[in-house]
């Protein structure tokens, strides 16, 4: 069962049927939140997921498939979701896609999705869901950028376009919530073991003819030193820490989470 931290709120989290975005979810309807789960799979899969986090947590969850490349499609999730439950407490865009190359050859249509997906949506969540935030005169909105919405790395030039954004982002919405109790953070991570670095893994392994191990300690933990992976549930708690009473003047950040990367 869920403990009471965050009883009768409701949490909407993009691209959270896996990874990060998953366990933000369940972080979330451990503190008592009802949850709005999005993104992408198999539907008997996501519908065991949703059904496993209600019946744990003893919290609503529900399945909202909206296509984070259409406008219309976000507008109409969180709509649904207002209506049902009167506002989206907590709005989480984790949502994000990733691709790896060189700038002069990065393929036109994977730089227009990944800006849409990691940054675009992120205008349309949040504009459709501050009306019922202010009507309350409360909500949470949590970006995941990364520490490349802080830093740059070669060969992921729409990635770190589209998280810079973010962070900007993040920093204008907090400015003209400010006098309301409402709060937009953004939490920046490392590396995270997920499927999205997984693949990152691989391709990397391909680009550089190197090994799985090699592309994980000399590419990747490289930058960290700690020398780990960020854990998923270390960024949950995080989540459930911007929702709290404790974070209530913390507006506007770009918290690392990310073994000391940007400290060097």
């Amino acid at each position: 069962m869920a403990d009471s931290t965050l009883e009768g709120r409701t949490a909407l989290i993009t691209g959270s049927t896996s990874g990060i975005g998953l366990g933000m979810a369940q972080a979330l309807a451990a503190a008592g939140a009802n949850i709005i789960l999005n993104g992408l799979g198999d539907g008997d899969e996501i519908e065991a997921l949703r059904a496993e986090i209600a019946d744990q947590y003893g919290v609503e969850v529900i399945y909202d498939g909206a296509n984070m490349l259409e406008a219309t499609e976000i507008t109409t999730m969180v709509g649904s979701a207002v209506e049902r439950f009167g506002a989206v407490d907590i709005l989480v865009n984790n949502a994000g896609i990733q691709y790896v190359s060189a700038i002069d050859e990065f393929p036109a249509d994977r730089w227009q999705a990944i800006i849409n997906i990691n940054l675009v949506s992120n205008f349309h969540t949040i504009k459709a869901a501050l009306p019922a935030m202010k009507k309350q005169n409360w909500g949470r909105i949590i970006n995941l950028a990364s520490a490349h919405g802080l830093v740059a790395s070669p060969y992921k030039s729409a990635y770190v376009a589209a998280k810079h954004g973010v962070v900007g982002l993040t920093k204008t919405v907090a400015l003209e919530i400010a006098e309301q109790q409402i709060t937009c953070n953004a939490i920046c991570p490392g590396y995270v073991r997920t499927p999205l670095v997984e693949g990152q893994i691989s391709d990397q392994m391909k680009a550089h003819n190197m090994s799985r191990e090699q592309v994980i300690n000399d590419i990747f933990l490289v930058a960290q030193p700690s020398k780990r992976f960020v854990e998923v549930e270390e960024l949950g708690q995080v989540a459930v820490f911007l929702c709290s009473p404790g974070a209530s003047s913390i507006n506007g950040i770009s918290l690392p989470v990310e073994g000391g990367w940007i400290a060097k």
